[in-house]
């Protein structure tokens, strides 16, 4: 089955106020943001996003929520986004905190049929004994808190329920899909974007470059396009953009002509930071 669509903006087009969306891309990395543009070019509104952080203020998730359209966020890590930390102490976003691991797990999880697990992580904090604030009131207060889970002891230690998670839509970035919606994921994009195709009902993969049917080794596919409904394809020389851009201050003369090593990065960071 052919799954190439011919335009982002019809590949998002039936996505209704209201839906839940699992995004890939890990900080700024492997984001669709193709995709993403797309469906702050619809009016749909509501929406619950369940992605490892929502963008910064200008790109990305940030996109949708600027305008209002996002109601809730499941996430691990959320620091890059003012927008977000004003919606949320306003009470005007749901937000629900989730250890990185375990937000991936609860993904897997709902791509395998599997309704719950137990884990370790969050044992003895908030995350078990609820209390957590999802969402605040106006004045500042706790509108909505997060609830206890349930625990169990295996082998003598204690760990705690996660329930898995499913979504109407997922929006996912991969290097290279074939027709039949087989994925490759490059590097660091490969975090959380299968991930996020697997806990979709119906599936949006945009691809840096599509091929046909037979091209990609079967060892080399990450994602199997069982679980890929529509793939369209991108410019892969649009703007990538990261979240923060760190680098070396730059040797002159003698400096230069000595070569690294990871001791003298170590101290030459650590004598900035003093400074």
């Amino acid at each position: 089955m052919d799954k190439v669509m011919a335009a982002a903006a019809q590949a998002v087009a039936d996505i209704p106020d209201g839906a839940t969306l699992a995004v890939g891309g890990f900080g700024l990395c492997g984001i669709p943001s193709t995709l993403i543009a797309a469906l702050a070019g619809t009016s749909a509104s509501g929406l619950r996003v369940v992605s490892n952080n929502c963008g910064v203020d200008d790109w990305g998730l940030g996109l949708l929520l600027r305008t209002g359209r996002i109601a809730r966020m499941t996430s691990s890590y959320v620091g890059e986004n003012k927008e977000f930390a004003r919606q949320y102490l306003a009470g005007e976003l749901e937000v629900e905190l989730t250890p990185q691991g375990t937000l991936a797990e609860r993904l897997r999880a709902g791509g395998t049929g599997i309704p719950a697990f137990y884990t370790p992580a969050g044992v003895g904090t908030q995350v078990e004994e609820g209390g957590l604030p999802w969402r605040h009131s106006a004045d500042g207060g706790v509108a909505l808190a997060s609830p206890p889970k349930e625990t169990r002891e295996f082998g003598g230690r204690r760990y705690l329920l996660e329930e898995a998670i499913t979504a109407d839509f997922a929006l996912v970035r991969a290097e290279v899909a074939d027709r039949h919606g087989n994925c490759v994921f490059h590097a660091a994009a490969r975090n959380f974007n299968p991930l996020c195709a697997m806990a979709g009902r119906v599936t949006v993969v945009e691809a840096e470059r599509i091929v046909e049917p037979g091209e990609l080794p079967p060892d080399a596919v990450h994602l199997p396009g069982v679980y890929v409904d529509r793939v369209i394809a991108v410019d892969d020389s649009l703007d990538k953009r990261i979240e923060r851009r760190t680098v070396r201050p730059a040797r002159t003369g003698a400096e230069a002509a000595v070569p690294h090593t990871g001791a003298e990065t170590a101290v030459s960071r650590t004598d900035s930071e003093e400074k």
